[in-house]
């Protein structure tokens, strides 16, 4: 009986291996078998780890492990804070998640919206551009700090009087950022508007509008905030209520 060439190699032992081969070498049946049950248990649903196991290299340390933290003490809204935080946290987000001090809003993330605003030893600054770590011992004011409900500070009661707000986002920012402004005129720091830079800059709707440039209002409720920062400073408005283009 003729017997299909094919089949009586398949049926044939496998050869010998030379006396010189390496024993630990695979041979291309081993190989061939290893895959097929590589594919069988990946189509079983079996996790690859399972199948495949390389052994971890010794002495490695978790990952949590490499992240550098910082031990920093801050003193926010008049009590003391110490924490450990990964010394990349931005100043904002150490007081939005780890403070829980919310009223602070993250807006852009990049500086640019002025929500963020907060006091920073007694100058604003948007709080999202600088790290925790990087100030130690300091005293921050956020709108938490500045007043509560039952006891608002006067630049929040003219905001509530002149309507300086509509979905309320940046508020938070403009109430800071205001309230500062009055302070660095008061203290006669110049402006982009300032005329004579040898001068103290004059206490005028045009320095406010300059100095807020930085606080986007995506309302629009930028003329009522002006009305609320004039009623505070005590500079004369055109007319309580009365719209002007910003």
């Amino acid at each position: 009986m003729d017997v299909d060439p094919d089949l009586a190699s398949s049926l044939s032992p496998p050869d010998a291996a030379p006396c010189d081969a390496d024993p630990g070498a695979i041979s291309r049946r081993g190989l061939l078998i290893a895959g097929a049950g590589a594919s069988a248990a990946v189509a079983a649903g079996a996790p690859l780890e399972a199948t495949a196991q390389t052994p971890s290299r010794p002495g490695a340390r978790p990952q949590e492990n490499l992240v550098a933290t910082t031990r920093v003490t801050l003193d926010v809204n008049g009590q003391s804070h110490t924490l450990d935080v990964d010394n990349r946290t931005s100043l904002l987000d150490l007081l939005r998640e780890h403070l829980q001090l919310t009223g602070t809003k993250k807006g852009c993330d990049h500086g640019q919206c002025g929500a963020c605003t907060i006091h920073l030893d007694g100058r604003r600054v948007n709080a999202c551009l600088t790290l925790a770590v990087m100030h130690q011992g300091a005293k921050l004011v956020t709108i938490e700090g500045l007043g509560t409900p039952e006891r608002l500070h006067p630049m929040q009661a003219a905001f509530v009087r002149h309507d300086g707000y509509q979905c309320g986002y940046c508020t938070p920012g403009q109430i800071c950022s205001a309230v500062a402004v009055l302070d660095e005129i008061k203290a006669g720091l110049p402006s982009h508007v300032t005329p004579d830079l040898q001068a103290r800059p004059l206490l005028s709707i045009d320095e406010l509008r300059e100095r807020m440039s930085g606080n986007l209002c995506r309302c629009g409720a930028y003329s009522n905030i002006i009305d609320a920062m004039a009623e505070v400073a005590g500079v004369a408005v055109p007319g309580t209520g009365e719209r002007r283009p910003a």
